[in-house]
């Protein structure tokens, strides 16, 4: 490590530990400031962000590959795969994204009757009730006590006996939707991805954003407002963040939002792993229900494909309705929910046609997830199996 590379870990560091002391005060502040703050400094932030862009004049639905991007998508789950080889032994390998996992959950996500045509499409054409598992999760790259790491939480649902050809043949029967607790992703596209990943790999992930010559910090911003210190992977709202198809020639971003509003307090000197235990806490004393919703594309330049940093406005398209995700009551086996979680892949080309992902952030996951994944599980000797064998019906 040179001396100059040294300095820039330190600085890095020095932050961190800034963002660590704010994650203790933060539940005393947070909801004062987004009160306060949020929508107008969003709304900021999104103006500067549009006023970069140009109009790409694409239709509905459109993608544009970017240039070099297969090479970059390689790059990205190379430069991954690297850091899960160094930093986690045999048998002990990690997700580089999506990392702890704070609970492996059995659902059933029911489909709403009387959807309007628009809306019925692929897994939403008729209704009826799929089960599901569903993993809450932290950020990453690596695994730290809840207290520093739980800024965006993470949630992966996979619906069980879906009928139809789908998009990866590695599982017969799933649905997969992804999210985060953020409107907008880390970063706007895959190139700035790999500058993101290298960061990480060095150890300097804040200095992604903080560059002097290549900052970050409208990205920076965005995340930062939705970065909190969560008292439960279960009071959060979870966005897509990236767009998928809803039916032919039809754009849609979705939404994951808990129905009661209950939102506690994370404890002044919480246990490494309290939002696991907040997670078990709850569901076994009481159902938890999810409304799930979808935001469909009516502006391809304001609502685009290809830039993750764009939040859709919804006074051009409000998000609606279109499904429930129910937790029943249930007692966790801590054992078997990590075990399931290592056996299972999240990945949202697990997907119907009529669902397919968009745009070159999810063009890139089929090729960066899939090669983590098997990475990962070859490391743990826990090969990928299809989840459409297991039985569905009880507690992970």
């Amino acid at each position: 490590m040179t001396g100059r590379h040294r300095l820039r870990v330190a600085v890095n560091d020095a932050v961190l530990r800034c963002v660590h002391l704010e994650r203790r005060i933060d539940p005393y502040v947070r909801p004062l400031l987004d009160r306060a703050l949020l929508r107008p400094v969003q709304a900021l932030v999104q103006w500067i962000v549009g006023v970069r862009r140009h109009d790409e004049h694409l239709r509905p639905a459109e993608e544009r590959p970017l240039p070099g991007e297969k090479e970059t998508a390689e790059a990205i789950a190379d430069q991954m795969g690297r850091f899960i080889a160094r930093e986690y032994a045999p048998g002990n390998a990690q997700r580089a994204g999506n990392t702890k996992t704070h609970g492996v959950v059995a659902g059933e996500f029911t489909v709403l009757g009387d959807l309007p045509a628009d809306l019925r499409h692929g897994v939403f054409s008729r209704p009826r009730t799929f089960r599901a598992w569903v993993r809450f999760a932290g950020p990453g790259p690596l695994a730290p006590p809840d207290i520093e790491d739980n800024g965006i939480l993470s949630i992966g649902v996979k619906l069980l006996g879906v009928e139809g050809e789908k998009l990866l043949d590695d599982e017969r029967a799933t649905q997969d939707f992804t999210g985060i607790s953020a409107p907008t992703f880390t970063t706007p596209d895959v190139v700035e991805n790999l500058k993101l990943q290298q960061h990480v790999y060095d150890g300097t992930p804040l200095l992604y954003f903080l560059g002097p010559r290549d900052s970050h910090l409208c990205d920076m911003v965005m995340q930062g407002l939705y970065a909190r210190t969560h008292s439960s992977p279960l009071e959060t709202r979870y966005w897509s963040c990236t767009p998928y198809l809803l039916g032919e020639g039809q754009a849609m971003q979705y939404s994951l939002v808990p129905r009661d509003g209950r939102r506690g307090r994370a404890p002044w000197h919480p246990p490494e792993d309290y939002l696991r235990r907040a997670l078990a806490a709850t569901l076994r004393e009481r159902d938890v229900l999810f409304d799930f919703l979808v935001q469909l594309q009516t502006d391809p330049h304001r609502m685009p494909v290809e830039n993750a940093s764009v939040v859709w406005p919804e006074r051009l398209s409000p998000f609606r309705p279109v499904a429930t995700l129910r937790l029943p009551r249930q007692e966790l086996d801590e054992a078997r929910q990590f075990a399931l979680a290592d056996r299972l892949s999240f990945n949202p080309w697990h997907a119907l046609a009529a669902h397919r992902p968009l745009g070159n952030q999810n063009r890139a996951r089929r090729t960066i997830y899939l090669q983590l994944c098997r990475l990962r599980q070859s490391m743990n000797g826990t090969p990928h199996t299809d989840p459409s064998d297991d039985e569905p019906g009880g507690s992970p």
